[in-house]
């Protein structure tokens, strides 16, 4: 619906061909030249035509016309006898005549238009893939009570809002017996222009007349593509529902209309499916790759691949559900195959292009023509499309879009609001409110929200590269990404405390869930703000190590600790990153490597008052010193973390040195101290809400009965906290616990239970060890050997590959099988050694030793004895002799 320019004077006046062809070019949404260059005749013939200056045109030039409006049926036949003047024409026929008509329900009286059912004058109804909830609700919200006088569907362009509208309203036609008819808003319209096109959809000349024609019945007007003339089509929709109360309007647009009485309903994207979802029947319950794959079978034949799958995933996601973008991405797919797509097109989403799809679905093709739509289409990329949308946005949005497009994930209103305060001019009586900003991007389809959690706001990832562009054009990139990298370092501070404690599950989400974004803050600030990266880099390494990113984030450490940017940096900031390098230190030599650090960080910290940064230096100290063969210097740092723990009442402290101690009195064998210290452990922890501490307490409590020979208590507290440990999202401790009881079961003899907790050690497949009993030989030495002498446990060692070999050799052992028992007892050495549990390889160690009656093997065992500092409980060596 598109105005018509020229207002002057006509001097023909108004004819019956002239007042039906404007009533059906504005409802076609076609300006005069629009209709002149389809149906190949000239402008001025278009105008002379509707101003009555030509009374009797040529029966060509009418036909053509009527082809390029589209006419079929009834209304191409009154179109071409009102232009002879054989027949009086109502301008409220274009309408209704030759429309689609549903039949009426039964008892509904016949319509004004002696016509069965609802006078439909719409566009047919597109087929919708995963909009059925969005269906229902409208559907509900136009048929039940306290409907809304104006529903306004607003989102990005391409996002399916006009599908939408077309479907709810073929839906909700037999609850409108008035008509169910629609209109195309041109670029331009004036309200005169738009109310008439209004009026004559409805079979109605004028206002006025519409009231009296609808005799108090429901009727439905369909206006798409508002914001081409926005302040025209809000001032018409308040004149409708107000002189026309039976009148139910719908429409789409980029925002809101804007008048009282409006329902606004942002329509977002398709539901895209998880990363890494490669099964067919998964990805087909997921609307984005439905409407991929749907759109894909247009212009092939065959389906997606299995080798396609993976990259159909990609594709939706990185499109985010746009309807528009993956429509014009699966019609590549007649060239490119599907990773081709992904390869070729996956960073340049914004220069897809295809014809604009704007108000699809309006402009019929005149028969024989089917090109015609795509010979006057204009193309267009996402980019552009996007760029509509922004332009919507005043100079401060726009400032702020492009602000929060360096977030490369989900963001929170907090997040936001640091993001967006400049600290130069903040004024603390002034505070910056993000919420209406947010809404309005989401009103407008920029921004979605999804998930119930703080972090629950995203850009597009189309709109978001856009900002981008936007951004870096201005010269605002560079400082944009500093306040982001100061904003997620500030996130990041505040919540690693909680890595500790009783929020540790809510902390680590937290931190997963900004993973996105720590990763691009620590990658820019490295570049243009060291300081910054090396304070965000300094609070992860809990995080890093967590998430078995002990070599990246130890090498990030290293990296920001040897920029000489970065060597006037506060000590205090120095020496947590060095700390943080310790903590991500695995093997001997790395822990040996890092001691001069930590000691340095150590001193630091104490002569700074640190109270917090020197109990973490001497319990990492301590950590490192275990590593190293220093367990005296260890346990005098773990009593000296106890004694400054105790006098700042840092309880959860207290509660991990006692833990380190009770550690340190089972490597010296003295069980009933260290049973007293881990019940200290479970009620500090208890104290200071740490129930996964209390848990590795309590699982521990269930080794020392183990070691103690009370094999009933250790299998019996070890099931309470496997059972505890399954909810915890804690794989690795409780497969240590099901070791101790394992083989405490083995111990009594319980072979049968034994064997069914060495079933699920091995089921998921991290325990199955690599190296097969049947290939091993005893050396000399009792050491474990492959065929032509060749030792054991050079290659990568899993810890539970250990303790899966000292069960079975137990059993072997309990069953009298002494040769079996040796070669397990060997495995079960190598293993144990390779993986740095000490404890387990000095009882292999005495296992091996009564079992092959080696002096040698004895003369290794006690040699591992005093490298690892531990001596041997009564019971190890009476079994010794």
């Amino acid at each position: 619906m598109t105005p018509d320019h020229d207002h002057s004077a006509d001097t023909g006046g108004p004819t019956p061909i002239g007042e039906l062809l404007r009533s059906h070019r504005l409802a076609a949404g076609l300006t005069q030249a629009d209709l002149a260059q389809r149906a190949g005749v000239g402008v001025r013939t278009i105008r002379d035509l509707e101003r009555g200056r030509s009374h009797r045109p040529q029966r060509t030039t009418v036909e053509l016309v009527a082809g390029a409006l589209g006419l079929t049926g009834a209304a191409r036949a009154g179109f071409l006898a009102s232009a002879r003047g054989t027949a009086a024409v109502d301008p409220a026929v274009p309408a209704t005549t030759g429309l689609p008509h549903r039949p009426a329900p039964a008892g509904t009286a016949r319509r004004d238009l002696d016509l069965p059912g609802t006078p439909i004058a719409l566009p047919p109804a597109v087929e919708l893939i995963g909009r059925e909830r969005e269906l229902d609700e409208l559907t509900g919200l136009l048929t039940g009570d306290g409907w809304p006088p104006v529903l306004s569907l607003v989102g990005l362009a391409g996002v399916g809002k006009t599908a939408l509208a077309l479907a709810v309203a073929h839906a909700v036609a037999d609850a409108h017996p008035g008509g169910v008819a629609g209109v195309l808003i041109g670029v331009g319209s004036d309200a005169n222009d738009v109310l008439a096109a209004a009026c004559a959809v409805l079979g109605a000349a004028r206002l006025a007349e519409l009231a009296t024609r609808l005799r108090g019945r429901p009727a439905l007007l369909l206006v798409d593509a508002v914001e081409r003339a926005p302040d025209p089509v809000a001032e018409v929709l308040h004149l409708l529902v107000t002189a026309v109360p039976t009148l139910r309007v719908v429409v789409t647009g980029r925002h809101p209309v804007g008048i009282p009485g409006e329902l606004v309903r942002p329509v977002a994207p398709l539901e895209v499916p998880p990363a890494g979802v490669v099964d067919p029947d998964e990805l087909a319950r997921w609307p984005a790759a439905a409407l991929f794959t749907a759109r894909l079978t247009r212009v092939r034949p065959e389906p997606p691949g299995p080798d396609e799958l993976p990259a159909l995933t990609a594709l939706v996601r990185r499109l985010d559900g746009l309807p528009l973008a993956i429509e014009l991405m699966a019609a590549r797919g007649r060239i490119l195959d599907l990773p081709e797509l992904l390869g070729r097109y996956g960073d340049r989403v914004l220069d897809l292009a295809g014809p604009d799809l704007g108000g699809r679905g309006w402009e019929a093709a005149p028969p024989g023509r089917t090109a015609e739509p795509a010979r006057t289409a204009v193309a267009v990329t996402l980019r552009e499309a996007v760029a509509t949308s922004y332009r919507l946005l005043d100079a401060g949005e726009q400032t702020a879009l492009r602000r929060l497009s360096v977030f490369a994930n989900r963001w929170s209103v907090e997040l936001a609001e640091e993001l967006l305060v400049d600290e130069a001019d903040r004024d603390p009586a002034s505070p910056v409110d993000p919420v209406p900003l947010l809404d309005r991007l989401v009103e407008l389809g920029l921004a979605s929200v999804r998930g119930a959690g703080p972090l629950r706001f995203r850009l597009l990832d189309a709109v978001r590269e856009y900002a981008i562009e936007q951004a870096a054009g201005r010269g605002e990139l560079t400082a944009a990404r500093r306040r982001h990298a100061v904003v997620i370092t500030r996130l990041v501070t505040r919540t690693a405390p909680d890595l500790v404690g009783a929020r540790h599950s809510t902390a680590v989400r937290r931190l997963d869930e900004a993973t996105g974004d720590i990763g691009a803050a620590l990658a820019h600030a490295a570049r243009d703000d060291p300081d910054t990266a090396l304070r965000l880099a300094a609070a992860l390494p809990r995080w890093w190590r967590i998430r078995g990113r002990d070599v990246s984030g130890r090498q990030w450490l290293r990296r920001l600790l040897a920029d000489p940017r970065t060597a006037h940096a506060d000590p205090v900031l120095r020496a947590w990153a060095a700390l943080g390098v310790a903590r991500l230190a695995t093997g001997r030599d790395a822990a040996a490597q890092e001691l001069p650090a930590v000691r340095a960080a150590l001193a630091v910290l104490a002569g700074r008052a640190d109270v917090s940064g020197e109990l973490a230096a001497r319990t990492v100290l301590g950590t490192l010193l275990v590593a190293t063969g220093g367990y005296d210097e260890a346990a005098e740092q773990a009593r000296s973390v106890l004694t400054l723990a105790t006098r700042h009442g840092r309880t959860r402290d207290m509660a991990v040195a006692q833990h380190h101690l009770a550690w340190h009195e089972i490597r010296l064998g003295d069980l009933p101290a260290a049973r007293r210290r881990l019940a200290a452990v479970d009620r500090l922890a208890a104290h200071s809400g740490e129930s996964r501490l209390r848990l590795l307490a309590r699982a521990d409590l269930a080794e020392v009965a183990r070691l103690a020979g009370r094999y009933g208590d250790a299998v019996e507290q070890g099931r309470r906290v496997v059972a505890a440990l399954a909810g915890a999202s804690d794989p690795g401790h409780r497969r240590q616990v099901l070791g101790t009881v394992g083989l405490a079961l083995a111990r009594s003899g319980r072979l049968e239970e034994a064997a069914e907790i060495l079933a699920e050690l091995r089921c998921d497949g991290r325990a199955v060890s690599s190296v097969s009993r049947a290939t091993v030989e005893v050396g000399t030495a009792g050491e474990a050997l492959l065929p032509g002498g060749r030792p054991v446990g050079d290659g990568p060692v899993r810890a539970e590959e250990g303790v899966c070999a000292l069960i079975e050799a137990t059993m072997a052992q309990h069953r009298g099988d002494r040769e079996l028992a040796a070669e397990w007892f060997a495995v079960a050495v190598a293993t144990g050694a390779a993986g740095q549990d000490r404890r387990d390889v000095i009882e292999a160690l005495v296992g091996l030793a009564a079992s092959t009656g080696s002096a040698e093997a004895r003369e290794r065992l006690a040699l591992a004895c005093r490298h690892a500092g531990i001596r041997l409980l009564p019971a190890e060596e009476r079994l010794l002799g």
